[in-house]
């Protein structure tokens, strides 16, 4: 789960925020939990903001047991890199004070593994029914500000990983339910906003977590309905084997190359119907080939096997895709 600390040293640079706010940067901090801010050191008193698990606030004063802060002062950073859909809009930062409980900033001892720790128990409660309300982009932010706040931990490239992560699905997951998300052309429909994977592709090369980065890309690539046209499984094939070649030791490595045998094997049912039979039995080929492929390099993965079969339906002529009954 973690990596070593040779390979945090290329984050360093990454874990400096622009200070366009004029905010002390050194003073920030990042609460656990949802904190009210009041006008003066007193419950009583006036309720101006709320401040929700990984927002951050800016400590500008010390009165225990209260904290006087300037809250979700990131707000201009979400908005800088806000893809268009999976965040709701962020509240305007605030002065005010709040309880001197659950804030983390980076000279809190232990920081790393306690934002490492808040996170990955929000992103667990997030797959549970009746999840809590924001649960998954209060994870996604934690994460982050593990990265962020302490760029040389062991945790770092695991928690800019799954914070980037985190953000792709629950952006995924909204442009699904848009009728656009069936256009065979990945043009005509909203794009997933790419910044954070990037980040941990360009942060943290040669690593497990810049080859899932790369593979969760390929979503704004692939088409949404293939409308029975070999023109998508065929471009989809090639996506799917590039990726396999040029992250051979990755951990999707095998996934991605038994994608590229199914969807040739797809191409071969579809040129079938169309009575193409020098294409058919050119993507055959390619099946037979990349089967072999996968299982001498990926021997111990499901995804071999499954490969395997792939290829022994398409020498039977048993259709990959659509009605396969004689």
């Amino acid at each position: 789960m973690v990596v070593g600390a040779a390979m945090m040293s290329c984050s360093l640079a990454w874990g400096q925020k622009k200070d366009k706010s004029g905010y002390d940067r050194a003073a920030r901090a990042v609460i656990l939990h949802d904190a009210v801010v009041y006008v003066a050191s007193d419950s009583d008193s006036q309720r101006v903001s709320l401040v929700t698990p990984g927002h951050e606030v800016v400590v500008v004063e010390r009165s225990a047991p209260w904290v006087k802060v300037f809250a979700n002062t990131d707000v201009e950073d979400d908005q800088e890199d806000k893809p268009e859909f999976g965040e709701e809009e962020a509240p305007t930062p605030a002065s005010g004070w709040i309880r001197d409980k659950g804030v983390v900033s980076p000279s809190t001892p232990n920081g790393d593994v306690i934002l490492y720790g808040a996170a990955a128990n929000l992103e667990d409660a997030a797959t549970k029914p009746n999840a809590p309300k924001g649960a998954a982009m209060a994870a996604h932010l934690l994460y982050r500000r593990v990265w962020e706040y302490f760029p040389q931990s062991p945790l770092a490239a695991e928690a800019a990983w799954r914070s980037a992560d985190i953000r792709w699905q629950l952006a995924k997951f909204d442009i699904s339910s848009l009728p656009s998300a069936k256009e065979q052309d990945a043009m005509l429909r909203p794009t997933i906003f790419e910044g954070d994977m990037k980040k941990v592709i360009k942060n943290y090369p040669q690593t497990k977590y810049a080859a899932m980065a790369a593979y969760r890309m390929l979503d704004n690539k692939v088409c949404g309905d293939w409308q029975g046209l070999p023109k998508c499984p065929e471009m989809e094939a090639r996506l799917y084997q590039k990726y396999a070649d040029q992250y051979s030791d990755g951990p999707r490595a095998a996934e991605a190359l038994y994608n590229a045998i199914y969807r040739e094997g797809v191409v071969v049912t579809m040129y079938t119907v169309e009575d193409d039979k020098k294409k058919a039995d050119a993507a055959a080929t390619q099946v037979q080939a990349l089967a072999e492929q996968l299982k001498a390099k990926y021997r111990d993965s499901d995804f071999a096997a499954r490969g395997v079969s792939i290829a022994f339906k398409v020498q039977q002529g048993v259709p990959i895709y659509g009605n396969d009954r004689d």
